[in-house]
């Protein structure tokens, strides 16, 4: 007996039967519907319609079939994966709806509500102070220059007419570097940066020389081991102490005042000659008050020093005496921070304290 035409006679596909689509159809639209979530969504949709899903298998049994029953069979598979389409593009819509819901509750930002701002540092006063003095002397025309602060003693003593014996350049005074003999030390004014202009630039120099010094000093209210300081120094023919004064009588109005003026009293730097300490009227009282605390009463605030160049500084720079004079000045830059704002304990400056620096502001 003869098998089955299997070109014409139908040919039986448990996967393809009416009934048996029927339930996985109902299988899938139950499975979406308990997804309550949309992972859940997705386990579902990958078992109901992913290629080893029921519906793939019967969609792939269709090719065994006779081609007069491929017809009725793929309408037949077609309808049920339209069906089971429609009831996942249905839930996946509701999930993301609940979803979207659920978000814009949970992400409300009340934008009422003050920030709470991780709080931002301060530049320190030191640091601003230095700046707005430069800004004072590239004003005037001249030039900030700058320098190591590792130098050598020739440009921290001997150039500056400091000699061998000077009690500056004792260990009490000066950091010397390791070995003590090797001629290093941490400088102890800004005052090399000045020599080393003088050799490296052309004459007439017009510089001021703002930095960080070092001395063995005890730390207290009114010291520090390391502090900063700025220095002036002009050279050109025919200066006079008149140019010192007048400059200086600039420089203080601008950082201390409208009005404010300098007196000069007699004294001795073995680098200026003649030499002055420099005093400027008291920016508070104006002299006018006895009981004045800025002042003690004087009328009066020392700062600094001053003085014409000495000729042996002049002479070791390599710049002849008889035709080039100049004057230099030199003044603390905490000195005028505590000046200028009332800070009476040098550690208030030191101690890194941004509470302290934040009053100042974010002066750029």
């Amino acid at each position: 007996m003869s098998g089955a035409n299997t070109q014409y006679d139908p040919v039986e596909v448990s996967a393809l039967d009416p009934a048996a689509i029927d339930e996985v159809v109902e299988a899938a639209e139950a499975a979406f519907a308990a997804a309550g979530t949309l992972d859940a969504l997705k386990d579902a949709r990958i078992a109901h319609v992913g290629d080893r899903s029921a519906l793939a298998l019967a969609n792939r049994e269709i090719g065994a079939l006779p081609p007069s029953a491929k017809a009725d069979a793929g309408k037949r598979v077609g309808a049920a994966r339209a069906r089971v389409g429609r009831a996942l593009a249905a839930r996946q819509a509701e999930l993301e709806a609940e979803r979207d819901a659920r978000l814009l509750v949970e992400e409300t930002v009340d934008v009422t509500v003050s920030g709470s701002r991780r709080p931002v540092g301060a530049r320190h006063p030191v640091e601003l102070t230095a700046e707005r003095i430069a800004d004072i002397f590239v004003g005037l025309g001249w030039e900030i220059a700058e320098g190591p602060e590792l130098e050598s003693e020739w440009f921290n003593f001997d150039a500056l007419n400091l000699g061998p014996d000077h009690p500056a350049r004792q260990m009490q005074d000066t950091f010397f570097v390791d070995p003590p003999d090797g001629g290093l030390v941490l400088r102890t004014h800004t005052s090399p940066v000045q020599v080393r202009s003088l050799l490296e630039r052309e004459l007439p120099l017009y510089i001021a020389c703002p930095g960080k010094v070092f001395r063995t000093d005890e730390l207290d209210a009114t010291h520090t081991p390391v502090f900063h300081q700025v220095e002036g120094l002009a050279v050109d023919e025919g200066l006079t102490m008149a140019h010192l004064r007048g400059t200086l009588d600039r420089f203080v109005s601008e950082l201390f005042g409208e009005g404010i003026t300098t007196r000069l009293r007699p004294s001795y730097f073995p680098f200026t000659e003649p030499s002055a300490e420099l005093d400027f009227r008291c920016f508070v009282c104006r002299g006018a008050d006895s009981s004045c605390r800025t002042c003690g009463g004087t009328g009066w605030i020392e700062w600094g020093g001053c003085g014409m160049v000495n000729r042996n500084v002049l002479t070791a720079c390599g710049v002849d005496p008889d035709r080039y004079t100049g004057f230099a000045f030199g003044m603390g830059i905490e000195r005028a921070v505590m000046l200028r704002n009332g800070v009476a304990d040098m550690h208030d400056i030191i101690e890194g304290d941004v509470r302290f620096s934040a009053q100042f502001g974010m002066e750029i």
